[in-house]
């Protein structure tokens, strides 16, 4: 039994040096690049954020002048075509509000003087060019404070992967000059991150359309741009 153990033993002797050898190498020389790509693209979706808010000496009152302002909305908003699934409450908040008066010691007495309900609608607009016509109805019908526009698209996919073969293409390109310039040459890749970012909403204010005249608001939707940043990390030789 020894002598089948000693040949076992004098190949993990060897095997173990070798192994050590290896962790011990030193890492190869690298360079860490960045890259952007941008692609732009008609929007085909319009999320609007409606906000309604009604007041009144009680909570129950102000809910219920609240809740026949928003149905005209929501019902305004089904005869223009927006299905229900286009439709989504984003936020319901009751809110007292007080009158404070001060005191001659310094400090106050507040007198409740009424009852702040809001209530906020998110709408998809899947006819962009409606968009207009869209906030005018909602705003002749009850909503009364600020919210939000943003111009989007159902299925950017495409448009990202664009952006994001631009960004690699930049990448590399940066790091060709790069390694150019020190004499060295490139090699294999060997780590890839990117980071997306979509386009930002608008924000709107609703009061500002009190005073416009009695026609669809004006409403422009551009064009998107996706930008896709990477970070590239190369093997140099």
């Amino acid at each position: 039994m020894t002598r089948h153990l000693l040949p076992l033993a004098l190949a993990a002797a060897i095997a173990f040096p070798a192994m050590a050898g290896a962790a011990d190498s030193p890492t190869p020389p690298r360079i860490i690049v960045s890259g952007e790509g941008e692609a732009t693209v008609a929007p085909d979706l319009a999320i609007l954020t409606l906000s309604v808010m009604r007041e009144a000496k009680t909570a129950r009152a102000a809910l219920d002048a609240n809740n026949d302002a928003m149905a005209a909305v929501i019902a305004a908003m089904k005869s223009s075509g927006i299905v229900d699934r286009d439709l989504q409450t984003a936020g319901v908040q009751i809110n007292p509000r007080y009158n404070y008066t001060n005191k001659p010691d310094g400090s106050q007495d507040a007198e409740l003087v009424a009852y702040q309900v809001t209530n906020t609608l998110s709408v998809r607009v899947r006819d962009v060019d409606k968009t207009g016509e869209i906030l005018d109805k909602a705003v002749s019908l009850g909503v009364n404070q600020g919210g939000g526009i943003a111009f989007t698209n159902d299925d950017p996919a495409a448009t990202v992967t664009e952006a994001r073969k631009k960004a690699v293409a930049d990448a590399v390109a940066k790091a060709r000059t790069l390694a150019e310039a020190a004499g060295v040459s490139l090699g294999r890749v060997l780590e890839i991150t990117d980071q997306n970012i979509a386009p930002m909403p608008m924000p709107i204010n609703a009061k500002a359309f009190d005073a416009a005249p009695r026609a669809a608001v004006p409403v422009q939707a551009g064009e998107n741009s996706y930008t896709v940043q990477v970070t590239v990390t190369f093997e140099l030789k």
